[in-house]
């Protein structure tokens, strides 16, 4: 660890410590219909898009309606998908002429994008055409997002208000998020990445001469090895920054090219690295602010804002610690870091990025339910690795999502207050209502869901063949590799441990099940929470009455998060990373 890293992963915290309050008054005015200074240009164009669609922008929904609504929306978008990813051979711009997607992996693809989750099981340089790139995979990039944060801001509506039976118009939510949030970021987003490089058009793919030919060894179909001379390399480009931006400011994570923001087109500077990682959280950490402001208790907004970013700040300091010390296998190999060296681990990481900025990326990246990567986490050591893996199963609540983020540690916060409840003998309030059973029974349906999900079918296919075949290290990596791959599904994150080939029929089928559960399966009872809070009244603060905006509230919260993520998921990763730790300490590979 050097002090430069440090610095940088201080200065990420900064930025994002300003740029939240800005962010989330923005925010606030948009959902609360407040005017803004993009109004005279998006409100006659929101007017227009209502009358075509016969909205009735005045009509507010209850919690049912809301959540009926939406996931008609979502079931419309990802057939769309689907439609566009089978049919897109005989579609327009696809100049390299691409197949249509398989039946499964095009489902598999569709629920990805649908579910906000960007789960990639291809190479998406080889197969997805522009079309489907652009109309089919971007839009998604942009509904999926816009669907989170309305969703969120509907909770929010549920906690504020009182003796209310709705909780706002989906569609209405919807349109002002497209208008006034996601486009306007991602348009001048945009013109800043392709000012630093990275490439958007839509011409073929460009053939390059080697100047020195490589030879290399194929399988041929009769299963012998094929020895071929390359004197040509395909470079791949396309409409990349207008994709790239959205992923990350959508926590989307789905990339053009298959590296990922590994790849020099998608981010090729330190600076798009920085800006990219200041995306992944932007919105996320703006929520908080909008939180307290319209509950109008700023203070619990901050309480919030500070368990998410110790909880971000802990698993930052883990990764970077574990990456850093390298790996003690490599015997007489210089891990120090010097002017000269990078020093640590170094396998599976960007040279222009280092090990800090790798465990920065790493770690937003799995907060939030992103899933770009611009490291390889397949190479991470063991403890580094563990730290992307248990970020997710946390919940994606350290900032998390756009929306689900923020609905997601909600679901803690009632938690935390029905405990601290408990513990003083009183009835639980949460700024002033009073949380009854049917309250926590729908906050602990919704952890038991996700918690359920990853293991179940990661039990599953580490007992079968259908699993473990396609595992590519034995022992508790392999492990890893197949609960990741869960853990990244349900929690909506979409990254992928590597070295797992999750392009089979049973992969393709079970993630997307884990997807569309880890996504609809769990926001549906926190929508239930906001309805049955908006019907409740509000009862005055009293000497007995627990505070939700002080440090107190904020160290019950955080131990609330990591005692139903321990209880539930220490057990499977002790079979994994802690045990490929101490393998490793004690000098076995595999």
């Amino acid at each position: 660890m050097t002090a430069n890293g440090w610095f940088q992963i201080g200065l990420y915290v900064l930025v994002l410590f300003l740029i939240t309050k800005p962010i989330g008054i923005f925010l606030t005015r948009v959902f609360e219909r407040q005017k803004t200074f993009l109004d005279p240009l998006l409100r006659p164009v929101e007017r227009l898009i209502y009358r075509l669609c016969g909205v009735d922008e005045t009509k507010e929904m209850r919690w049912m309606e809301y959540g009926a609504t939406m996931l008609v929306f979502s079931a419309v978008s990802l057939i769309l998908l689907y439609l566009f990813e089978r049919l897109q051979h005989w579609l327009p711009w696809n100049p390299q002429r691409f197949a249509n997607v398989a039946p499964d992996l095009a489902w598999n693809t569709a629920v990805s994008f649908t579910t906000n989750t960007n789960w990639q099981a291809y190479t998406p340089e080889t197969t997805m055409s522009y079309l489907t790139q652009m109309a089919g995979l971007a839009y998604h990039n942009f509904a999926s997002a816009a669907v989170g944060i309305a969703l969120a801001i509907a909770v929010i509506r549920g906690v504020s208000r009182h003796e209310s039976k709705t909780i706002g118009n989906f569609w209405v939510d919807l349109t002002r998020c497209f208008l006034w949030v996601l486009l306007p970021v991602c348009l001048v987003g945009s013109l800043v990445l392709v000012s630093q490089g990275v490439v958007q058009n839509l011409k073929p793919y460009t053939t390059a001469q080697l100047i020195e030919p490589q030879t290399v060894q194929t399988q041929g179909a009769d299963g012998k090895t094929v020895t071929q001379t390359v004197t040509q390399q395909v470079i791949a480009a396309g409409p990349t920054a207008s994709q790239e931006v959205i992923k990350m400011f959508g926590t989307n994570g789905g990339g053009f090219f298959y590296a990922n923001s590994a790849h020099p087109y998608e981010n090729p500077t330190p600076f798009t690295n920085f800006f990219e990682m200041i995306l992944i959280f932007a919105i996320p950490s703006g929520l908080t602010y909008t939180l307290g402001r319209m509950t109008k208790s700023q203070g619990h907004g901050w309480a919030v804002w500070s368990a998410m970013t110790a909880l971000f700040l802990v698993g930052v300091t883990a990764a970077y610690w574990a990456e850093a010390k390298g790996n003690p296998q490599f015997v007489g190999v210089d891990q120090t870091a010097s002017a000269l060296n990078s020093g640590g681990n170094m396998e599976g990481k960007e040279v222009r990025f280092g090990i800090a900025n790798s465990a920065l990326f790493a770690t937003a990246t799995t907060d939030a339910s992103c899933g770009a990567v611009n490291s390889m986490h397949d190479s991470y050591t063991p403890l580094g690795g563990m730290v992307p893996l248990v970020n997710i199963m946390l919940g994606e609540v350290i900032f998390g999502g756009v929306g689900s983020g923020l609905y997601g540690i909600l679901v803690f916060v009632i938690l935390a207050v029905f405990i601290a409840g408990l513990m003083v003998g009183r009835t639980p309030e949460y700024l002033g209502k009073k949380i009854e059973a049917f309250d926590v029974k729908m906050a602990m349906l919704s952890v038991l869901i996700s918690s359920l999900t990853i293991l179940v079918f990661a039990a599953i296919a580490v007992v079968a063949k259908f699993g473990t075949s396609s595992i590519s290290n034995p022992g508790p990596h392999g492990l890893s590799q197949i609960l990741y791959a869960y853990t990244s599904a349900t929690g909506n994150n979409g990254s992928a441990f590597g070295g797992l080939n999750a392009n089979t029929l049973w992969y393709n089928t079970s993630l997307a099940i884990a997807m569309l559960l880890g996504r609809f399966f769990v926001v549906i009872p926190i929508l239930a929470i906001a309805g049955n809070l908006a019907r409740k009244k509000v009862s005055p603060a009293s000497l007995g009455t627990f505070p939700v905006t002080g440090p107190l509230f904020t160290i019950l919260l955080v131990s609330t998060i990591l005692i139903v993520g321990a209880l539930t998921f220490f057990p499977a990763l002790s079979l994994g990373p802690i045990l490929e730790h101490l393998l490793m300490l004690s000098g076995k590979a595999f």
